[in-house]
């Protein structure tokens, strides 16, 4: 930190803090590797259901993260099983690595849903009122949700109608794992059937990889490999966009809409329209004479 507020004061460098100079220049193979880069500035993402923490909470998870170090660690459940990316994972081919989402098929209580989107930076699992209703599930087994959440639609809260706990199995007959999984229920609608997030790749123990779209996670007699096909992905990407951006063109519309019609100009007023303001009243304007001949005066004057 020394050195680089000095640096920073304009100071310049001798040349034995620079082992390249005293050497008579860079050599042809440094010009691809100039180092670990110098670190400026630290940006970081934080959010998710810790902002509905009271303060007891926070101060109970506060002493749960600096605690003393244990003599004996406490290691999870299935934390013993080594689990690797071999190169008989590869697939036949690699489409765009790291493009298309992880789109996988597990069963959700007793029925498989073919769209649900593992995603590894959502701090919370997300599923839809229409996914419950074809799940045959009552809204009336929702409990109250702790409160909302943002990333959805940028700049805006979204609230969910409540959460669930819902059993979720991944893998065959032969090696399968089931664990419950705390989803919040939303009532807009989206194009997956369900998004698992962080706290689903922990309850399973599961290791993501998105350039062979597979998923391992322990089983109870060895690694149960989740797969997924570029076609597939490839096809859920498409449709997530185009809706994505119909929603966006709708709300944009109506947005535009608004706004011309709160900017726009009085209408002009050709000469010779009148048009008479509230405090008016009519009279005959021959009272002798009754040919449904009026005029228009203020409220005010007298008919007279």
């Amino acid at each position: 930190m020394l050195k680089k507020h000095f640096d920073g004061l304009g100071f310049r460098k001798d040349a034995r803090d620079d082992p390249k100079k005293e050497k008579g220049g860079d050599k042809e193979g440094d010009k691809d590797h100039d180092g670990f880069p110098a670190v400026h500035d630290c940006y970081m993402i934080y959010g998710g259901p810790s902002m509905q923490l009271t303060a007891r909470q926070r101060k109970r998870e506060r002493r749960e993260v600096f605690a003393a170090r244990m003599a004996m660690p406490q290691y999870l459940s299935w934390s013993s099983t080594p689990i690797t990316c071999v190169r008989e994972d590869h697939p036949d081919k690699v489409v765009a690595p790291g493009v298309y989402p992880l789109i996988f098929d597990p069963i959700i209580i007793n029925t498989r849903l073919s769209k649900v989107l593992m995603d590894g930076g959502s701090s919370l699992n997300i599923i839809y009122l229409e996914t419950l209703d074809l799940l045959g599930i009552d809204r009336g087994w929702l409990q109250p949700s702790a409160g909302g959440f943002h990333g959805v639609v940028p700049g805006k809260k979204a609230l969910p109608v409540g959460r669930i706990d819902l059993p979720v199995c991944f893998g065959t007959a032969a090696n399968s794992r089931k664990e419950t999984l705390t989803f919040e229920v939303v009532g807009f609608r989206g194009t997956y059937h369900a998004i698992i997030g962080r706290p689903g790749y922990a309850k399973f123990m599961a290791i993501p990889n998105y350039t062979y779209l597979k998923m391992k996670m322990p089983g109870p007699i060895g690694v149960i490999t989740v797969s997924s096909s570029f076609e597939h992905a490839y096809e859920c990407n498409v449709e997530c966009v185009e809706y994505g951006e119909a929603v966006e063109n709708s709300t944009e519309i109506v947005a535009k809409l608004e706004a011309l019609a709160a900017e726009a100009p009085e209408p002009k007023r050709h000469a010779g329209n009148f048009e008479p303001a509230e405090g008016t009243k009519k009279i005959p304007l021959d009272p002798n004479n009754s040919d449904g001949k009026v005029l228009t005066i203020s409220a005010d004057l007298d008919p007279k």
